[in-house]
């Protein structure tokens, strides 16, 4: 295992994530696979008319990238239990070119009063774009291992 455990996490502590361009390969392939046809994904004339002036990606595809660049960390690597769940809003968009990365930071670190082995740990996330705008943001809460007793 080469995550850490829910004791090494600090109320506070923050992390950001590696950058990651955002492409129209990607909005087309999300596209393809949630089922989502929405005008604002696929059709750059009547995007032209909003007020976006071009296609965006989907949130979902934003909270995607989001989780696969979170899980690139290696935090969570071998100690996570299972996704509690989140909350989640977008603020912005997301467009084919931008670039965004994840600003992490620990909001809760709780063990468990009924199973020593565990507990949960609640991370305020927020997307950014290359303008440092958050475009989206939310708190995800995982169950996590605790260390290991000795003996």
């Amino acid at each position: 295992m080469s995550g850490m455990y829910l004791e090494d996490f600090e109320v506070g502590q923050d992390f950001t994530t590696a950058a990651r361009t955002v492409t129209e390969a990607d909005i087309v392939i999300f596209t393809g696979l949630s089922g989502d046809f929405n005008p604002l994904h696929i059709d750059e004339e009547y995007c032209r008319t909003t007020q976006h002036g071009t296609r965006i990606a989907q949130g979902l595809l934003g909270a995607s990238i989001a989780s696969g660049l979170v899980s690139q960390l290696g935090h969570l690597r071998g100690t996570a239990l299972g996704f509690l769940g989140m909350t989640w809003r977008y603020t912005g968009v997301i467009r084919a070119d931008d670039t965004i990365r994840v600003r992490i930071t620990v909001k809760e670190a709780r063990a468990s009063a009924s199973k020593p082995d565990r507990g949960v740990l609640v991370r305020q996330l927020d997307v950014l774009n290359q303008r440092d705008e958050v475009v989206q943001t939310g708190e995800w809460s995982v169950l996590m291992l605790t260390r290991p007793k000795a003996g």
